[in-house]
């Protein structure tokens, strides 16, 4: 058989710029929105016709910034990093065909200028090429005796909390994105670390829209120290906002 073309019908925004940060799955960050204009001829809203009925869809994608990386074996964050097990077993990105499927929750149809889709629970990079749209029919897709493997349940959270300065700037962003705090414990909450991460002396960052969110995890807490604006598209650089906290 001939090797098979696929052409997006649009490329989805959302706040993640980096792959750091990113929930390793959907939905475990509903405040994540990502908007998806179709693209021509696919954005005429007979397309979506219905779509409106259902709360949730599935998105089928690319990992666009995994090209030419495949790997047969993988190493799972939630098996510590150290544990490798084969790559159709996972849900790595580093896949043969580089295609992702993705749930999550549909919040908006805006069809009064082409197509514009809202999304909530995100777990995507800006600017991922979406392939397809199906609805999630949870009669047939959901199946609460399911085996999960290694994947025993949710992972355990971190608390996350803000030093004064990151609750000043976080005040100041909010204007822009309301859902600022929310989205921000979310994704923190889940540890986007390294599975071999230990030092509490390190500072983090991630690409959070057009902002650098810059914090360090200290036992069981995550602690944002920064929240600022990237510098000509450098990363700001990451100062203890409560003295005396790490010595």
């Amino acid at each position: 058989m001939p090797d098979f073309r696929c052409s997006p019908i649009g490329y989805l925004a959302t706040p993640f710029h980096d792959r750091f940060g990113i929930p390793r799955q959907p939905r475990l960050a509903p405040h994540a929105h990502g908007q998806l204009r179709l693209l021509r001829p696919y954005d005429r809203a007979e397309a979506v016709r219905g779509l409106e009925a259902f709360s949730h869809v599935w998105l089928s994608f690319v990992f666009h910034r995994s090209a030419g990386s495949w790997s047969p074996t993988v190493r799972p964050p939630r098996l510590g990093g150290n544990q490798r097990v084969g790559v159709f077993a996972s849900r790595s990105p580093f896949r043969p065909n580089l295609l992702g499927l993705s749930l999550v929750e549909l919040l908006a149809i805006d069809t009064s200028v082409g197509v514009l889709l809202t999304f909530g629970g995100v777990d995507l990079l800006d600017g991922t090429p979406i392939l397809d749209i199906k609805p999630y029919l949870p009669f047939v897709e959901s199946e609460p005796a399911a085996r999960s493997g290694f994947v025993d349940g949710p992972p355990p959270q971190l608390a996350v909390d803000f030093s004064p300065l990151a609750q000043t700037q976080l005040h100041r962003h909010e204007s822009r994105w309301p859902d600022l705090a929310a989205l921000i414990r979310e994704v923190l909450a889940q540890d986007p670390r390294p599975a071999y991460a230990s030092d509490e002396r390190r500072c983090y960052g991630f690409r959070l829209y057009d902002l650098e969110i810059r914090w360090r995890c200290i036992g069981g807490q995550a602690i944002v120290e920064q929240i600022a604006g990237r510098k000509n598209g450098h990363q700001v650089p990451c100062v203890s906002a409560w003295p005396g906290l790490l010595r």
